[in-house]
């Protein structure tokens, strides 16, 4: 015989373990993704020393390789769950992107200074997308408006690596990105 919880219990459960929010729903693939194949591999909420960051979903081919990730179409979402400059945001991203490995001044100059053109400053709420195109570009989106791109695959290959690359500071962000694959 099923077990019968009373409105009172439900209700004292949803407290405890807190507010459902739009996290716990199914993920939609992205309108700015509408016309692709893609489909979600992974996501993740993202946490700094208890500070709750972003929500992380990753999107992909259904043919993915996760260890082949850097040539292979892709987009990964962040929905922001603090405000954020950009210079921040891009600076954290040279850091980041340095794992994989030396980078000129030039280079480095360079992101720097695609980053703050293509990345805005985020609010607490706001949605970033960015796209890799493999071998060519990413492109980026904010709160669905397109933000612009940056046409070199080695900044690609990298900024994507912050999250996907066995290099990362987060390998459990990596893992559940990925579904699990390796």
């Amino acid at each position: 015989m099923p077990m019968r919880l009373s409105r009172r219990a439900v209700l004292a459960t949803l407290a405890i373990s807190g507010p459902v929010s739009a996290w716990a729903q199914p993920a939609r693939l992205p309108a700015e993704l509408a016309q692709s194949e893609l489909v979600l591999r992974g996501q993740k909420r993202f946490r700094v020393w208890g500070f709750e960051v972003y929500d992380a979903s990753l999107w992909t081919l259904p043919s993915f390789n996760a260890a082949q990730a850097e040539t292979q179409l892709l987009a990964l979402e962040l929905h922001y769950l603090r405000d954020f400059a950009a210079k921040d945001i891009a600076e954290r991203s040279i850091k980041e992107m340095r794992r994989s490995g030396p980078m000129s001044a030039e280079q480095e100059s360079r992101w720097m200074t695609d980053m703050l053109r293509v990345l805005p400053n985020v609010r607490q709420g706001d949605r970033l997308l960015g796209l890799q195109r493999p071998g060519e570009a990413a492109v980026f989106w904010h709160n669905g408006r397109p933000r612009g791109e940056v046409r070199d695959a080695e900044f690609a290959r990298r900024f994507f690596g912050i999250w996907l690359s066995p290099q990362t500071s987060e390998p459990a962000l990596r893992q559940a990105l990925l579904g699990g694959a390796s």
